[in-house]
């Protein structure tokens, strides 16, 4: 009997596999890793034969955790890092180079130049974006430009372009399908956002040919089945398909104009639903697509943070200061406060309401007395800053204050970060029973494309709280905490 949903998650660091029944209880799940590479500074790859791996063997050990392996699967969903862009030959579908990440920002004096050029108003009223690095739009021209004889190739229709929702749906399907959903295609920089088409303009402003870009769905959909793997029968049919943040969205059951989640994951990515009308940000947001159900899209208000996770694993990695992410909770907790130091983690720029792709991470206001403890402390607690930040645009963009904010991703399960994140924007956070809501979401997309549910009612009945954090600071502190927090961000 087929009676599970394969959602499965590719994110930054790794790939999930999420096995999910109709109530929305997980029944197995399995994540792999895998390497990062840096080939300059401020430059992110990820080998896309790496992902696919990564994918492959997360599905592989998912499957082995339920008797009847993959002939329970009735659907499967795709969520992905968005943004994170190749370019691949459509006959023998090997990459031309590694997928360009998100995070990097190897193009941002192309970035500029458009601004230069007097462009940004253009690009924003068309896409709800600002020209920065981190979208796909450059990161596809850049590999044009930069592997000899890409431009002749794509000019021949030789070449296929696409994010990693496109890429992961195309080998799925044995090179059937190349398609991508709204949600994605929002966030290159080459998608009108009132029509949900290619714009020929922006893709020759950008210099990018449509002719190798997918073509852009819905959100719960029939994209294809399966065919000619190992790890997967053929034709179980591949029926919803999101960015990991307007998955994560979906998956908080935020279906409602006002409601809102932010998802801590490598980076921090606060979304609010606007409805069915996109609402232009004049505080430094984006505006974009969250989501398409027949012939309804619904919008959302966004502000990303790129460093998030990322700085625990900074602290991990390139200071030594945590044997382990899960150990940051405990060492940061051993203090009282970070004493007077504030980390800025402009690591890789900083984002939303910033956008600033020339800052750099800041550690301020050390001492004699000043330990790891407090550094660990402020680590967490330059998350929160971030968030108080993009919330405060987001509620003058939307002219009402929030009331509650769901939360979800790997960092939410720290409490201390959660209690301070709640004491810092003076709302009451919620926590979901099951932190993993952006494969959830994938999921609940194909259920709702493969006719497992009959409407986001039945998704809502089944979403539950598993804690509410309530704001416990007094308005004197808060205020003195974000006092040094401006301080600190005027040193990047």
């Amino acid at each position: 009997m087929s009676d599970l949903i394969l959602a499965i998650d590719q994110g930054t660091t790794g790939s999930t596999a999420v096995l999910i029944r109709p109530d929305l209880e997980i029944v197995a799940s399995a994540n792999v890793e895998f390497p990062q590479h840096y080939p300059q500074p401020g430059w992110v790859e990820h080998a896309p034969e790496a992902i696919w791996a990564s994918v492959s063997t997360a599905v592989r050990k998912a499957l082995a955790k339920v008797s009847g392996g993959a002939s329970r699967v009735a659907a499967i969903g795709i969520t992905n890092q968005r943004e994170t862009t190749l370019v691949w030959d459509r006959r023998s579908g090997a990459p031309l180079h590694n997928a360009i990440v998100w995070q990097c920002r190897r193009t941002r004096d192309a970035c500029a130049a458009l601004r230069d050029a007097g462009h940004e108003d253009l690009f924003r009223s068309r896409t709800g974006l600002v020209l920065d690095p981190y979208f796909s739009g450059t990161k596809i021209a850049w590999i044009l430009d930069h592997v000899d004889g890409s431009r002749d190739r794509a000019a021949r229709d030789e070449l296929l372009a696409g994010t990693i929702d496109c890429w992961l749906t195309w080998r799925l399907t044995g090179g059937d399908a190349h398609v991508t959903d709204v949600s994605n295609a929002s966030r290159t920089l080459l998608m009108d956002l009132r029509t949900a088409a290619w714009d020929e303009e922006l893709a020759g402003l950008l210099r990018v040919p449509t002719s190798l870009l997918p073509d852009i769905r819905g959100n719960a959909e029939h994209y294809g089945a399966t065919s000619g793997l190992d790890f997967l029968p053929d034709g179980i049919p591949i029926c919803g398909m999101a960015g990991d943040q307007q998955a994560a969205l979906f998956g908080q059951a935020c279906f409602l104009p006002g409601e809102a989640k932010c998802t801590y994951g490598t980076g921090a990515f606060l979304l609010m639903n606007v409805g069915t009308t996109p609402v232009p940000s004049t505080h430094g947001l984006l505006t974009t697509a969250a989501w398409r159900l027949g012939d309804t899209t619904t919008f959302a208000l966004e502000g990303s943070a790129f460093i998030a996770g990322a700085a625990v694993q900074f602290l991990r990695d390139n200071l030594g200061f945590v044997a382990s992410a899960a150990e940051i909770e405990g060492l940061a907790a051993s203090v009282q406060d970070s004493d007077g130091v504030v980390f800025v983690p402009a690591l890789t720029g900083l984002g939303a309401p910033h956008w600033n792709p020339d800052a750099r991470g800041v550690l301020w206001g050390l001492t004699r007395g000043s330990t790891r403890a407090h550094i660990a402390r402020a680590t967490l607690e330059g998350i929160a800053f971030q968030n108080r930040d993009i919330l405060a645009a987001m509620e003058k963009d939307h002219g009402d204050r929030l009331r509650l904010l769901r939360v979800d991703g790997g960092a939410a399960a720290n409490n201390l970060l959660m209690q301070f994140q709640a004491d810092l924007l003076d709302v009451p956070l919620s926590r979901p029973t099951h932190l993993e809501t952006t494969a959830i979401g994938a999921g609940l997309l194909a259920g709702l494309g493969a006719g497992l549910f009959a409407s986001t009612d039945d998704i809502r009945a089944n979403w539950k709280e598993e804690r509410r954090f309530t704001p416990a600071m007094d308005d004197g502190v808060r205020e003195t905490h974000l006092a040094r927090w401006q301080e600190g961000l005027r040193r990047v």
